[in-house]
């Protein structure tokens, strides 16, 4: 990611100051790489991610199936 270096010109006030670097900031696109590394998980392999998925299908049986016969809770 680039750096953004601002310089503060002579009588310039602290608004005018923080607006020019927010300005910088977002043509920079560093938010923009900010927000999509944020979240950014690894991949997992197939599986792993069968394996997850069969796990989930099977608690939901049992849960549908506990439900018929009233014992869930």
């Amino acid at each position: 990611m680039p750096s953004i270096e601002i310089r503060k010109k002579e009588g310039e006030t602290a608004a005018n100051l923080l607006f020019r670097f927010g300005k910088k900031v977002r043509q920079s696109g560093v938010l923009v790489e900010v927000r999509k590394r944020q979240f950014h998980r690894r991949p997992i392999n197939r599986r792993k991610r069968r394996l997850s998925a069969q796990y989930r299908e099977r608690k939901k049986a049992e849960y549908v199936r506990l439900k018929k016969l009233g014992l869930s809770q």
